[in-house]
């Protein structure tokens, strides 16, 4: 039996992940303002609406992870792997994950907070 159950790990990860996609989304609205594109604001606003999406997460992720007493911490890397330490209950694992899955697993959460925004306009 896991010493972490199954159903916090979308919460751990989305600890991983919603930074990165959040950060990425903050350097993408500042190329679009300041790039040389005819019309930015429809690229501005999408990027900043899908910025919120993942804020809005982020936050109600925080409030579940310290309802739990939850925490995820970074730890060894190098050209390969990452490693992140989750905390739950007392008790710690410690996982590796590959740097070419958590860039595509960003780059498929940017396709996913772009096409939310895409539905709601």
């Amino acid at each position: 039996m896991p010493l972490i159950p199954d159903e916090a790990i979308p919460y751990f990860e989305n600890m991983i992940y919603l930074p990165m996609v959040f950060t990425i989304l903050e350097k993408d609205r500042k190329i679009f303002e300041q790039g040389p594109f005819k019309l930015k604001r429809p690229y501005i606003a999408m990027v900043e609406e899908a910025a919120k999406q993942v804020q809005k997460e982020l936050k109600e992720t925080h409030i579940y992870m310290k309802r739990y007493s939850m925490k995820v911490l970074r730890g060894e890397g190098d050209d390969m792997f990452t490693e992140y330490v989750f905390f739950h209950g007392g008790y710690e694992e410690h996982r590796r994950y590959l740097n070419v899955r958590l860039r595509n697993r960003v780059e498929e959460l940017l396709t996913v907070y772009l096409a939310i925004v895409e539905k709601t306009h």
